[in-house]
């Protein structure tokens, strides 16, 4: 039967795309061992006594045309910015050396509970004088990464596809003995299983680059380990790359609030690279599920047979390739009692117990970064990326802002990000601030704040 206009009406909805001028490129950023690498409040140690796996920055670069402004993404295996100026030493710097405005460059962490610390306000801890030498390197490392991608881009097209991966659960368990949360697997919630892959491929059918957004803690890794590792990240990547002709591989931590591996808090590190590769087999899962690169599946003819059979087939497809930025802010209340830096500093002055001076040290850091009045204006970043979206955020937002992001903006595809361009507290849903629970009582921002940040998103994503 031939293919006339009422079968063309058949058609699914083309793949989510972009055409342009895009460059990738990467630089290690592992730190020397002995670096100050104390992340656990229950850890015995504080220096980092070698590499389970390299840390890594890889950097994405996307234009219109050769000629036009870029979006720069740049994916860093490290943990959590403990400090505003720590991380304005880092993005300050590789701003005003590109010349990139402040909405055209996202750098997302992937939150390695097992990299180096990154807080200059640790820097008369042991191992703390290394600090400020690799928060210098790491600073050089992004610029060279962003200029070479820059300098390498070439024609390539971004296509979007959905899979699913069950290493993410729920680790909000209800301690029934006492009145409060654990944060640790819970066997009887439910956990976002949501995985975006992004496939970059050039006009020859090459595979350039992959992403991958998935949200999940990066917590197999614990106050046992020694190592500095990348977590399930590196061995995800291994994999991913193995399979895609070396093509590099950029990991973007999704709202994984309350999302965490099953099996963790451990120092063997098999365990993180189990997790990487159900990961990485998973992403390749959703990769072979794509149609062909330049290509969309379209309604082709029927046959009759003991079944009228209806048959598809690949066709021609170009994605758009426009793009768009914003960075706007959303204000969200602070919580009316929380300490100020005085109050905080006046505890650490007469604590020894290591786990609470852990606490209160961060709990200082995030007073610094909200400041003193009762409204921290965080920044948010919107992207559109041919007919995509993508929204990147500095905290730890639950899974529900994503879930409901997507919902709202279906069918198109979302990549959303937490951890970007800085990184604060967390945001979790209202109904748990009645709750005894870490990610409440952790967080400086007052009940309600990821539903305001939600009805922000969308309303910035809408005038994409």
């Amino acid at each position: 039967m031939s293919n006339t206009a009422p079968e063309r009406a058949l058609d699914a909805p083309p793949p989510a795309g972009f055409s342009g001028v895009i460059g990738v490129s990467r630089r290690d950023i592992t730190p020397p061992p002995g670096i100050n690498a104390r992340n656990w409040g229950a850890a015995t140690f504080d220096l980092a006594q070698g590499v389970h796996r390299p840390l890594l920055a890889t950097a994405l670069t996307l234009q219109a045309a050769a000629d036009q402004p870029p979006l720069v993404l740049v994916a860093l295996d490290l943990g959590w910015w403990r400090d505003r100026d720590d991380e304005a030493l880092v993005r300050r710097a590789v701003l005003d050396t590109t010349g990139l405005p402040e909405e055209r460059l996202i750098m997302a962490l992937s939150h390695t509970h097992a990299g180096p610390c990154t807080s200059l306000l640790n820097a008369d801890r042991p191992g703390g004088q290394l600090i400020r030498p690799y928060l210098e390197a790491l600073r050089d490392a992004c610029v060279q990464a962003i200029e070479e991608a820059l300098s390498r881009a070439t024609r390539a097209q971004l296509v979007w596809g959905m899979g699913r991966c069950s290493l993410a659960s729920n680790r909000d368990l209800r301690d029934v003995r006492q009145t409060r949360f654990l944060t640790g697997y819970n066997p009887h919630a439910a956990a976002d299983d949501t995985l975006l892959v992004g496939r970059i491929t050039a006009g020859d059918g090459r595979i350039l680059a992959t992403l991958v957004n998935y949200a999940c803690h990066p917590t197999t890794l614990a106050w046992e380990n020694t190592l500095i590792s990348p977590d399930y990240v590196g061995a995800m990547r291994e994999v991913i790359e193995a399979h895609t002709d070396g093509a590099l591989c950029l990991f973007l931590q999704g709202a994984s609030g309350e999302l965490a591996p099953r099996e963790q808090y451990t120092g063997d590190v098999t365990v993180a690279d189990r997790h990487g590769r159900a990961l990485g087999w998973a992403c390749l899962a959703a990769l072979d599920a794509m149609p062909s690169p330049g290509m969309r599946l379209c309604f082709d003819s029927v046959v009759e047979s003991g079944a009228p059979l209806a048959v598809w087939r690949e066709a021609r497809w170009m994605a758009p390739n426009d793009l768009a930025a914003i960075q706007s802010t959303v204000a969200l209340p602070l919580k009316p009692d929380l300490q100020s830096l005085a109050e905080i500093e006046a505890q650490l002055a007469y604590t020894d117990d290591p786990v609470m001076l852990e606490r209160l040290r961060r709990r200082w850091g995030v007073r610094r970064i909200v400041g003193d009045g009762d409204v921290w204006a965080m920044p948010i970043y919107a992207w559109r990326i041919g007919d995509a979206l993508l929204v990147a955020q500095p905290n730890e937002a639950y899974s529900w802002f994503q879930q409901e992001l997507r919902r709202r903006f279906a069918p198109r595809m979302l990549a959303v990000l937490n951890l970007s361009n800085g990184s604060c507290g967390y945001l979790a849903p209202a109904a748990l601030y009645a709750e005894d629970i870490y990610a409440v009582w952790q967080s400086p921002f007052a009940v309600g704040g990821l539903e305001t940040l939600l009805e922000r998103a969308t309303v910035v994503l809408a005038t994409l």
